[in-house]
């Protein structure tokens, strides 16, 4: 009993630990996206400097999934919570660096003439934001609808960025004199799915954590036919 007790306070920190490692994460995506919308050089450099404390909490966070799965050999619901933690907290890292590279490209472009933008980036980066806010509001609230909504999304995102290469192929052809700022934000938005996916992986990761199903292909429609039929 004394051995389970312990087990569940490590478990609530993890938690905690996770959740503040997200909010970092997220918060570098908004700061990383900002530097793109008002050119500002300066966030940019903010985002890099951010990124060496999310690269430590993750390798802290990792090596203490790793001592608990070591002393406590949890099963059922424990071991799901710190398998998928360790997954989370790895795209929660990816995503940190895909924020750094949006806010480099960030930071070239402000040296740049301006020039309107050849595809809905406003659009693109709420919807990315939506997702990873949403993937997180999931595993804090294990909401697995929420999460199937996350999955559903990224279609959305994958959308947009084809169209960002469509228009820049176009662009192009009309005015090569542009090439280098449209060919930044063909990254920016590259990086923007990027960051979508991973968002998705989380989402995954916590229908995982609360039903115990590996979920990669089914939408919130299936989702919902399913639990009609249970």
């Amino acid at each position: 009993m004394q051995r389970r007790r312990r087990l569940s306070r490590e478990v609530d920190k993890l938690k905690r630990r996770i959740l503040a490692l997200s909010a970092d994460v997220e918060k570098m995506v908004r700061l990383a996206v900002n530097c793109v919308s008002e050119r500002d050089a300066d966030t940019a450099r903010l985002v890099e400097e951010l990124d060496k404390e999310i690269d430590q909490a993750e390798v802290d966070l990792e090596e203490e999934v790793l001592k608990l799965l070591a002393l406590y050999q949890p099963v059922a619901v424990d071991l799901r919570f710190i398998v998928a933690v360790l997954k989370i907290n790895n795209d929660l890292e990816r995503i940190g660096d895909l924020a750094v590279n949006i806010a480099q490209r960030a930071a070239k472009l402000s040296t740049l003439p301006h020039c309107e933008l050849p595809f809905d980036f406003p659009g693109m980066a709420d919807r990315a934001q939506w997702m990873l806010r949403s993937s997180l509001d999931a595993l804090v609230n294990l909401d697995t609808t929420l999460a199937y909504e996350v999955c559903d999304a990224d279609d959305e995102v994958d959308d947009i960025n084809h169209q960002m290469y469509e228009s820049v192929i176009d662009g192009l052809q009309e005015d090569s004199q542009l090439a280098d700022r449209w060919i930044l934000m063909l990254g920016v938005s590259r990086l923007l799915e990027r960051i979508a996916d991973h968002a998705t992986n989380i989402a995954e990761d916590v229908i995982y954590l609360t039903t115990g199903e590996i979920v990669r292909h089914r939408t919130l429609e299936e989702y919902q036919r399913v639990q009609k039929e249970s």
